[in-house]
């Protein structure tokens, strides 16, 4: 059965209000210290102005060479400009997006009560629940044998509004041959955030 895929979403609008399947750390010795943990969109965006950047799939070329390590490493110059917090998204589940994590040699946060890493928090959008509601689900079945993915983007979102909006190629392109990775770069976040500071 076919999935209606909502409009995309534009400047202004609020983000989709769903619920994500997390992990969280318990205070256990065990090589899988984790439970799951219900996360809202409200817990990620309320009352924060945050970056957050969606990308194609954890473990992917573009996506691990240059998009993550990018924000990862823009993370405290962009907070100072007035940022809570940065997240990086994906249609991947929450145990392939800390694999991915920590394969990327990011700094996981061991906290009880913890929900990922210190810097780039990662957002396991497993069910494209928020993708969908975005209108920024895609798939690449022909070009990758993908199923439904989110297209790369990257925003700002105030307090669950969407402040500014960088969209690949403009739009979402479906099975599109090209990757595009022009806009929704760290640069250009920091460049924007630097010309609109609060």
């Amino acid at each position: 059965r076919a999935t209606k895929i909502p409009k995309m979403v534009k400047e202004g609008d609020k983000v989709p209000n769903v619920t994500f399947k997390t992990r969280v750390r318990i205070p256990v010795e065990s090589e899988n210290p984790f439970d799951w943990a219900d996360k809202t969109s409200d817990d990620y965006f309320k009352g924060k102005r945050v970056v957050l950047f969606a990308l194609p799939g954890a473990f992917t070329p573009t996506c691990s060479s240059t998009h993550l390590p990018g924000y990862e490493a823009k993370y405290e110059e962009m907070k100072a400009l007035g940022i809570d917090e940065i997240y990086c998204l994906s249609v991947n589940d929450a145990f392939v997006m800390r694999q991915w994590g920590l394969k990327q040699g990011l700094e996981e946060d061991k906290t009880p009560g913890a929900n990922g890493f210190m810097k780039v928090k990662l957002i396991p959008d497993g069910a494209c629940l928020f993708t969908r509601g975005m209108g920024m689900s895609c798939t690449w079945e022909k070009e990758r044998g993908f199923g439904e993915r989110s297209w790369r983007y990257s925003a700002v979102i105030n307090d669950g509004v969407i402040e500014k909006l960088f969209i690949e190629g403009g739009a979402v392109t479906q099975d599109s041959g090209p990757d595009p990775f022009e806009v929704s770069d760290a640069d250009t976040m920091m460049k924007y955030l630097t010309e609109n500071k609060k």
